[in-house]
C-alpha cells in the first residue's frame, strides 16, 4: 500500500482548530497532502470509524466530551482551475477542491472575468463547507451555481455526482444516495462578463460583512437560520437577548445572530446560550429558530 504523505495526530484539541476557540478533543486528526493521499488514508481506516471533515472550522462546535473518531482537515486541498469546457454560451466552469476558501474562489473567478459567486465573498468557510451546507447570503445560495460535485467514499473511491442526486434546501443538502460520502471538490458554472465589476462586488460584500459582523472576537458566523419571511437577528434583538451572556459566551450586540467567545467560553457555555436564545424567541414570538452551526460529539 502506498505510504501516506499527510500528518496524523492523536488527541487533538479542537479548540485550536475552530473559529470559536472552544471545544473538546478529537481522538485523532489527519491533514492529507492532497486528494490522492486522502484516498489512501480513508482506505486504511476501520469501516466503522466515525469521520468528520473540517475546513476552516468556522461553523463548527465540538462538545466538551469531544469527538470519538477521526477528523480530516481539508486545508491542503487547494486546487482551483478554469475548465476548458463551457456548459453553455456565455458561461465557463471553475473547479475548486474542498479546502479552497470561499473568498479565494470568488477572487479567482473575478480575476478570470467570471461572476455568480460573489455573494460568498467574506464567508470564512471553504468550498467543501459551502457545498455541504448550501451556504448563502444576499438572496443567493451555493448550489445555485453547482454543476457537479466530487465525492469520496469509505473505499477511497472518487465519484462525480450531479445536483439531481441531492435534495437541495435552505442551508441544507440531503443526499439521495448511499451514506458515507464526503465532498472533496465541486464544479461551478459561472457567467462570463466584466471581471472588474465582479472584483468590485467581491470587495463590497467583504466590506459589508466587516461593517456589520463582530469579526474582532471569536465566532462561528450566524448562529441560527433565518425563519421564513423574517430575520433571526431581528427576533433575537426584539426578544431582549442581545448582550446576554452565559459564562464567557455572549450574544453579540453588533449582530444578535452571532454568539461570540467574549472571555474563554467553553463549548457548554456557547451551546447553552444558543438554547436560551432559541427558547426566548419561541416563548415571545412562537417562532422556532433552527441552529445554523454544526454541533458534534456527545453531551455527556
Amino acid at each position: 500500500m502506498t505510504a501516506l504523505r499527510g500528518r496524523l495526530e492523536q488527541q487533538v484539541d479542537m479548540a485550536r482548530h475552530v473559529s470559536w476557540h472552544a471545544g473538546g478533543v478529537a481522538k485523532q486528526a489527519y491533514w492529507p497532502a492532497d486528494v490522492e493521499d486522502l484516498q489512501q488514508f480513508v482506505q486504511q481506516l476501520p469501516k466503522a470509524e466515525p469521520l468528520l471533515f473540517v475546513g476552516n472550522g468556522s461553523n463548527l462546535l465540538v462538545r466538551k466530551a469531544g469527538f470519538d473518531g477521526t477528523v480530516v482537515f481539508t486545508g491542503r486541498l487547494q486546487q482551483i482551475t478554469l475548465e476548458r469546457a463551457a456548459p453553455a454560451a456565455g458561461f465557463r466552469q471553475v473547479f475548486a477542491e474542498a479546502g479552497v476558501s470561499a473568498t479565494a474562489l470568488t477572487r479567482f473567478a473575478a480575476e478570470n472575468g467570471l461572476s455568480g459567486m460573489e455573494f460568498i465573498a467574506g464567508i470564512p468557510g471553504t468550498v467543501g463547507a459551502c457545498v455541504a451546507q448550501n451556504s448563502g447570503c444576499f438572496g443567493s445560495e451555493t448550489w445555485d451555481c453547482v454543476a457537479k460535485v466530487l465525492m469520496l467514499n469509505r473505499r477511497g473511491e472518487l465519484i462525480q455526482r450531479s445536483p439531481a442526486e441531492f435534495e437541495i434546501g435552505y442551508r441544507r443538502i440531503e443526499p439521495l444516495i448511499e451514506v458515507g460520502e464526503w465532498f472533496v471538490g465541486a464544479w461551478f458554472d459561472l457567467r462570463e462578463g466584466d471581471g472588474s465589476v465582479a472584483q468590485r462586488t467581491v470587495a463590497e460584500f467583504i466590506a459589508k460583512r466587516r461593517d456589520s459582523q463582530p469579526l474582532d472576537v471569536p465566532n462561528a458566523g450566524r448562529a441560527f437560520r433565518n425563519p421564513e419571511d423574517n430575520f433571526a437577528a431581528r427576533l433575537i434583538q426584539l426578544s431582549g437577548m442581545a448582550g446576554a451572556r452565559i459564562g464567557g459566551a455572549e450574544v453579540s450586540e453588533r449582530h444578535p445572530n452571532f454568539i461570540v467567545n467574549r472571555n474563554a467560553a467553553s463549548a457548554d457555555d456557547i451551546e447553552q446560550l444558543m438554547e436560551l436564545v432559541a427558547n426566548r424567541v419561541q416563548e415571545k414570538f412562537g417562532v422556532q429558530l433552527l441552529c445554523d452551526v454544526r454541533i458534534v460529539g456527545s453531551k455527556h
